[in-house]
């Protein structure tokens, strides 16, 4: 098995995607059919996948034996934006039953005081319909965030790396999930403001509109387009922290479950094993982020609800302790299900197209080659 100079090239930064595998200075040339360097007769040259190149970087092979798209190349990107289209548009739309309710909640607590109650009100004053109000706007709205959640999340956690160099961004990994996150976050809310604008208004609002066809002109001939971005702030305090969560706590919780729970390293785990690994880290994560973004969660559905809404005007209605609490059983069996979910699906794109499955455990740093010995006379 050959490996191509572009290969080489195209994996920085790998410690981002690596095992706990040992590594094999002599892989290259055992590939080339080289004698073997390998001191150890015990240890099959082949059991790492992981490689130091000449120059020192770590290369880190796909779980595929054969990759079909290049780490960090244009194509690379396209499909993680693809797999972050897959992971969001359509799990958030089959969850608009729980998001209808939640949003109701946070809107008026009185009429909708629980969970059950509210499914019942729901139910008797809409039908079954009222459940899936605003699942055209959720399924673009998501569906844009997502692309540009996932692809620009890989796009800046190399972009980051690279700026720090190899040592600094392993030593100071979770900063750089943090900041990648982030970065990709505040582009993602930009796409998803308007539709959440809209289907917040349509959800709560009954008479308001059926969907997205007669809402949308609804909403701009009442507030202007301008509107439909009134809302922006207060979805970045919630998306922001909520991905920064997601991501980052993702990261780590996978890398300990290999590292701790898992005793086959990642490279020699089932397809089947690190999509579960996957989605256990993603349904954590999902709890925790459910937790840090609720109270921006009840800002937003606050504020699109009703011409004029202002931050004090929710403090007033809801209360501070309401603005934590108001509707996070429900966000958080929703949330973590759906965080769970998504992750599974998002490596399991990756995993289809032959790209390795998001997060594990990072390598130590390659020591310096000793410095060749002076002769003295």
């Amino acid at each position: 098995m050959a490996i191509s100079e572009s290969s080489r090239q195209s994996l920085l930064p790998s410690f981002l995607y690596s095992s706990s595998s040992t590594r094999n200075l002599g892989l290259e040339r055992i590939a080339s059919g080289g004698p073997n360097p390998n001191p150890n007769p015990n240890l099959s040259p082949m059991s790492s996948r992981s490689a130091l190149t000449d120059s020192g970087s770590v290369m880190v092979e796909s779980p595929s034996e054969k990759r079909k798209i290049e780490m960090y190349s244009p194509a690379f990107y396209a499909a993680c934006t693809a797999g972050g289209i897959l992971s969001c548009g359509p799990t958030h739309t089959a969850v608009t039953p729980l998001d209808v309710v939640k949003c109701n909640m946070q809107i008026d607590p009185v009429k909708y005081k629980s969970i059950s109650s509210g499914f019942g009100v729901l139910l008797k004053e809409q039908g079954v319909r009222g459940f899936f109000k605003g699942w055209v706007p959720t399924l673009i709205g998501y569906s844009a965030q997502g692309a540009c959640k996932y692809g620009f999340y890989e796009f800046f956690k190399k972009y980051y790396a690279d700026i720090v160099g190899p040592e600094y961004a392993a030593k100071y990994k979770t900063l750089i999930y943090l900041a990648g996150s982030a970065s990709a976050e505040v582009i993602a809310d930009v796409a998803l403001c308007p539709m959440e604008a809209v289907k917040v208004r349509v959800q709560t609002q009954p008479g308001f509109a059926r969907g997205l066809s007669d809402g949308l002109p609804k909403f701009v001939k009442a507030e202007g387009a301008m509107g439909l971005y009134k809302g922006l702030v207060p979805l970045w305090g919630r998306q922001i922290p909520y991905t920064m969560m997601k991501f980052a706590s993702f990261e780590t919780i996978v890398e300990m479950m290999y590292k701790y729970a898992i005793p086959t390293p990642k490279d020699q785990c089932s397809k089947q094993l690190q999509l579960g690994v996957s989605f256990a880290g993603g349904y954590v994560a999902g709890v925790l982020c459910a937790v840090v973004s609720h109270p921006a969660d009840n800002l937003v559905s606050f504020l699109n609800n009703a011409k004029g809404a202002t931050v004090g005007d929710a403090v007033k209605k809801l209360g501070v302790l309401g603005l934590f609490t108001r509707g996070l059983p429900l966000r958080i069996l929703m949330i973590g299900t759906l965080t769970g979910t998504q992750w599974t699906i998002y490596d399991g794109f990756k995993v289809f197209v032959g790209l390795p499955t998001t997060g594990g455990v990072a390598p130590a740093a390659p020591s310096a080659a000793p410095a060749p010995a002076k002769l003295t006379n």
